[in-house]
């Protein structure tokens, strides 16, 4: 039986994708990206998962970047590429659209498309042999707007373009000191920092998690494109919420809250 080239599994209440395509630095073909998008949308329907954790198998690499080995039959010319493009725009854009929290675990490579994956993500973690870079200009790949702003809005701008004009590789110390992941950690500590952060998000209110979330997104827009009544809205269904009443109690009995989500 040939092994799953991305799957997904359960850990109370974190879902797990992992891109596995070790032998090749887990670079990304087509039939990955439809099996990460489905994964996605089976863990936003779950109400007991509350956070996702996209990482790369076989510690090398969190993901390399697209597959070139398979340019040839799926980005060979300009249709090709134009087909490859929405496919893996739906997978990019699932991921930064997805209502919970989202964390990259990044251990090896964090390579072109991988970077864009991470950039996608609410939080990254990574290993302290993690390497980081984009290198569109060396292989003459259009790197859009979306890939770009996205990357300028953690690092700004001016880091943004020195990635892309000079291509070269960066380190795990260099990363956290740029801003650009949010910990790092020795391979044998790395699942614990993301356990650490995976379990305080797992036993918050999910609504008002999902508020938050929601209002970076917009934040991300042009001020004329906000959506502030949808935010309110949501606001409301919190202070609405039988976790409000569960927060408030628990907090008057010294405790700790079990909130539903509800």
């Amino acid at each position: 039986m040939q092994e799953q080239k991305i799957y997904g599994r359960r850990e109370g209440a974190v879902g797990h994708v992992v891109f596995n395509n070790p032998a090749k630095l887990n670079a990304v073909s087509l039939d990955m990206w439809d099996g990460f998008v489905g994964l996605l949308k089976d863990y936003a329907k779950d109400p007991e998962v509350r956070c996702v954790v996209v990482s790369g198998a076989g510690g090398k690499a969190f993901v390399s970047g697209a597959d070139i080995s398979k340019f040839e039959t799926e980005r060979a010319n300009a249709e090709a590429q134009v087909r490859y493009d929405a496919i893996s725009k739906e997978g990019y854009e699932a991921l930064y659209d997805f209502p919970k929290p989202t964390i990259a675990k990044i251990t090896g490579y964090c390579i072109g498309g991988g970077m864009n994956l991470a950039a996608c993500c609410d939080l990254r973690y990574c290993n302290e042999g993690a390497r980081f870079g984009v290198p569109a200009a060396k292989l003459g790949l259009g790197y859009g707007f979306l890939r770009i702003e996205r990357l300028s809005r953690i690092i700004g701008l001016s880091r943004s373009m020195e990635f892309l004009f000079t291509a070269k590789q960066y380190s795990a110390e260099e990363a956290y000191e740029m801003g650009l992941v949010n910990g790092v950690a020795p391979d044998a500590e790395l699942d614990s920092m993301i356990n650490n952060i995976t379990g305080a998000i797992a036993q918050n209110a999910p609504l008002t998690i999902a508020l938050a979330k929601a209002a970076a997104r917009e934040i991300a827009k042009p001020e004329s494109q906000q959506d502030h009544k949808k935010l309110d809205v949501m606001a409301k269904a919190c202070f609405d919420s039988e976790d409000f009443k569960e927060g408030r109690r628990a907090f008057m009995e010294k405790r700790k809250p079990a909130f539903k989500g509800r």
